[in-house]
């Protein structure tokens, strides 16, 4: 009896052992078996001939693609104790059925495939059963079938029929596919036993779970059908087995196959597959499918079934993808988790090669990564994840590079310059680094100095980057112009033009085939107002690229310059006809029109800007006010009647209460008197809104800023500069600009306006449209119609400089000296540097008799900008005011030389970006 409990503990232990791959502990195992009971001497001779086996093949494992060819003199025990085992013949039969299978693996080890085939003939592989059967002989039955498909594919077909040819890829695609369930349904129940056995552990310590191994042979049975898919042309089925394979119940030893074939399924989604012909996990693949091979026949559904299936995930609550790239998302999602669970971190050398390979499995997810949230814009959700990856980024330049470029994409440019410096770090041979720094620090951070410094790296670097360094002076020279345009003193503004102007001819003669050197060389002449040779260059600049449209912009300045608006109108006209969304042409456009063809042509222009930003932008106007485009619709309806025709006027407390009370402030009580009040008698509501950050809500998602407001003078959109970029175009407009914001989000939230939708860009856009609508009533005298142009931006940032400065024109037209005083100040309280308030309040205080504090306005306003002709004209009225005939002359002398060459519009409206 004792010996009976003792032989069923003994082979309970070595079934446990063969389940777990412990083949080291076999040996033993059967001596204590043979010593205790009788008659077993067969199945020793199994175990051994088994544990010998696995011992070989875990010492010298097989490779993928390897042929293994003759007997090896190591496995000459195996065999004899197999063939000891299976000549005697007294074993139970599943035990003969292990016997065999066990030889059969012993032939294709040594090479002997087609005895391998006919052992698995003989034995009936396919009748196997997989019902309340151990562990241990899913495992043999899995390898078998893997096997079997090896064998297969490495014998010959003895005839060349075609349908000879398909049959055999199609019995190779069973094999590994049923290799594949098994091998899954093994691994399973293997944990299922493991976890069972610790939680039935008595409280004393014991050994620590054995860590399975795939092995070779599970691992081709789990990995290789989807291969032969693909090879064979049949992608749908391939992905068909992929998903297949990841719906399984995962187990600690597939995580990393789980992450590879995640990694593999989400590449073809996003390279092989199109949307139309997508169809989602749950449902049927189709019968036919313009993803396979049309001379590939057969089904897309699986020939076979199993008496026993691997558990799969299943629910009620379970996410499933609708599209290919919500499904690639999702995986690649996956895969980066696991990617950072097991990444190896440590530097020792001892790590290296794992460090490496956990390396090079990350940075393929994160490159797939990159390709699928960058089509659809999601740079934001790009850069977190990348910034994940900064774990395996040491000194890896890759992984920091990219993610400097997701930064850039998402608007977080301060971070990005941070991360390029790393870059330059690692890679200080490639010059196109820098010249990125530099062109993110001309851009919306407006970090020139920082940008010289960049650009100075390139012109530096020697014969490394020779080849580049007609870019480095080209952003050279643009630092160099964009300082010269914040410089508050003329003789500053004087030498860094100089200096602009030498970098640019140093970069139009090392690259004279470059249209952007000969295009900025111009548009800096056109600055220091050199017309003519400003006229050669951009001549030059359209030589080389005829369709640039900042050089038909500078050709129609020119020429307005030189007072020939209608050409210059006839070259917007060209320009647009090429670049029809461009709102920058097309403000200029309004000039021109107001000069050349009248105030009809410019306010039809008005609201064509105004269909054309409503079609580009699916947005609703914040202020929700339900006059829209209706106030340009009103006056262009009956063009001939234009100066008969009234708009309310929404500074009319009466108008305002019927319309919309809360949406616009009276004259009396300006939005920074409302500030300065509500914060020093009353606190603000618990409820008052303020601006949500900027999301990407509409349709064509762009990248979004780093602040939510205009950063500099010089960020751009679609072509046209912010709010603050056409008049403040110095470095204190830098802080002015968030000055604004903040201003105008407390106005907004006193007055009650809706939020806006998504970036900001588009809505400052939009307020330039009616400023500019404003402009051309101003101009034939409309002050009701330019006070509701001048509401509408007003509803949109009404702390903006350039509407106060709006608000101040309209006052004066009203003649109402007192109140566009006020308005003129506040402009100037918020942008120190707004050149057109400071004439324009300069001229009222003028007429006020002010003179001396109208004359130190006018000179401060001619050292920020000493080319505006209005100013010279200004500061030579208060002169000759005050009796100092001499100076006057001076000025007014000067006035009529820049008049001479002064554009429509200001030539810096132009965008100076690398």
């Amino acid at each position: 009896m004792a010996t009976r409990k003792a032989g069923s503990r003994l082979e309970t232990e070595i079934e446990r052992c063969r389940s777990e791959s412990q083949w080291e502990r076999i040996p033993e195992l059967v001596k204590q078996l043979s010593a205790k009971l009788i008659a077993n001497d067969d199945m020793a001779e199994l175990l051994l001939g088994e544990s010998k086996l696995e011992q070989y093949l875990k010492e010298q494992p097989l490779r993928q693609g390897a042929s293994p060819r003759g007997p090896k003199p190591q496995l000459t025990e195996v065999r004899k104790h197999l063939t000891a085992t299976l000549d005697r013949g007294n074993l139970k039969s599943e035990f003969l059925q292990e016997s065999n299978l066990v030889m059969a693996k012993l032939n294709y080890v040594e090479g002997d495939y087609r005895e391998a085939l006919n052992t698995y003939t003989r034995v009936g592989l396919d009748d196997l059963p997989l019902m309340a059967v151990p562990p241990y002989r899913l495992r043999m039955i899995a390898e078998a079938y893997a096997t079997k498909g090896l064998c297969l594919e490495k014998l010959p077909i003895s005839s060349s029929t075609s349908n000879l040819h398909v049959d055999r890829e199609q019995d190779v695609i069973t094999c590994y596919e049923k290799a594949g369930d098994i091998a899954l349904l093994y691994l399973q129940e293997i944990e299922r036993v493991i976890l069972t056995n610790i939680q039935n552990r008595s409280p004393k310590p014991g050994p620590a779970p054995h860590d399975q191994e795939l092995g070779f042979f599970l691992e081709t049975g789990l990995q290789r059908a989807h291969v032969l898919y693909f090879k064979n042309g049949n992608l749908t089925r391939g992905v068909g087995r992929f998903r297949e394979l990841l719906r399984a119940v995962e187990t600690r030893t597939t995580q990393n196959l789980r992450m590879t074939i995640a990694r593999q399924l989400a590449e073809i989604l996003l390279r092989g597959m199109c949307e139309q012909s997508y169809w989602n996990p749950l449902e049927d693949p189709p019968c036919q499918s313009p993803l396979d091979d049309p001379l590939q026949k057969g089904a897309n559904t699986k020939t076979y079934t199993l008496s026993r299936k691997a558990r799969v995930y299943s629910g009620e609550n379970i996410f499933c993808p609708q599209e290919n790239t919500e499904e690639a998302l999702l995986l690649l999602l996956i895969s980066e988790s696991m990617a950072n669970r097991d990444a190896v971190l440590s530097r020792i050398p001892e790590h290296r090669s794992d460090r490496l390979i956990s390396l090079q499995s990350a940075s393929v997810v994160y490159d797939l990564l990159t390709i699928a949230l960058g089509r659809r814009g999601q740079y934001e959700m790009l850069s977190e994840c990348l910034e994940r990856a900064m774990k395996f980024a040491f000194e890896e330049f890759h992984l920091w590079y990219q993610f400097a470029l997701s930064l850039m994409a998402a608007g977080k440019s301060a971070r990005a310059v941070k991360v390029l410096r790393e870059c330059i770090r690692l890679k200080p041979d490639d010059a196109t680094i820098p010249l990125l720094a530099a062109k993110l620090c001309m851009g919306s951070l407006h970090w020139l100095e920082e940008a010289e410094k960049f650009a100075k790296t390139v012109v530096d670097a020697g014969e490394k980057t020779s080849e580049f360094k007609a870019k480095g002076y080209l952003a050279l020279g643009l630092a160099y112009s964009l300082q010269a345009t914040d410089a508050s003193l003329r003789g500053m503004q004087e030498v860094l033009q100089r200096k602009a102007l030498l970098a640019f001819q140093r970069a139009h003669s090392l690259s004279p085939t470059d249209h952007q050197a000969a295009f900025y060389l111009a548009l800096q002449l056109a600055i220091s107002r050199q017309i003519p040779e400003a006229l050669g260059y951009v001549r030059q600049a359209l030589q080389l690229q005829g369709d640039d449209v900042n050089s038909l912009h500078l050709l129609a300045l020119l020429l307005s310059a030189q007072k020939h608006y209608h050409d210059a109108l006839n070259i917007i006209d060209m320009a647009l006809s090429e670049y029809p969304e461009n709102f920058i042409l097309l403000f200029s456009k309004v000039k021109l029109e107001s000069l050349c063809r009248g105030p009809d042509e410019a306010l039809l222009t008005c609201k064509h800007m105004l269909q054309i930003w409503k079609s580009c932008y699916n947005l609703t106007n914040p202020s929700d006010s339900g006059r829209g485009s209706s106030l340009l619709d009103r006056t262009i309806a009956d063009r001939r009647q234009l100066n008969t025709i009234t708009l309310p006027d929404f500074s009319d407390p009466e108008t305002v209460s019927d319309s919309s009370s809360s949406s616009s402030l009276s004259r009396t009580e300006s939005p920074l008197h409302l500030f300065v009040s509500s914060h020093l008698h009353s606190h603000p509501k618990p409820d008052t809104f303020v601006w949500p950050p900027a999301a990407q809500s509409f349709s064509d998602p762009g990248p979004r800023q780093e602040h939510s407001l205009c950063n500099s003078p010089d960020v751009y959109f679609h072509g046209f500069p912010s709010l603050f970029s056409v008049s403040s175009v110095h470095a204190t407009s830098v802080a002015a600009s968030r000055v604004e914001q903040a201003l105008s989000e407390v106005a907004s939230s006193l007055q009650s306006s809706a939020p806006k939708q998504g970036p900001l860009h588009p809505w400052m856009t939009l307020a330039q449209i009616w400023l500019h609508a404003a402009e051309v009533y101003i101009g034939i005298g409309k002050p009701a119609e330019a006070t509701a142009c001048t509401q509408e931006a007003a509803n949109l940032f009404p702390m903006s400089h350039n509407v106060l400065y709006m608000r101040g024109q309209v006052a004066e037209l009203r003649g109402n000296l007192e109140e566009a005083l006020r308005w003129y100040e506040e402009a100037l309280s918020i942008s120190p540097t707004h050149v057109k308030s400071m004439q324009r309040l300069a001229l009222i205080l003028h007429q006020l008799g002010r003179y001396s504090l109208a004359e130190k306005i006018l000179r401060d306003a001619v050292q920020v900008n000493s080319t505006a002709h209005e100013v010279w004209n200004g500061l030579g009225e208060v002169l000759q005011a005050q009796g100092n005939d001499a100076a006057a002359t001076e000025c007014f002398l000067t006035a009529l030389e820049l008049e001479a060459s002064s554009p429509a519009v200001p030539f810096t409206i132009i965008p100076r970006v690398l």
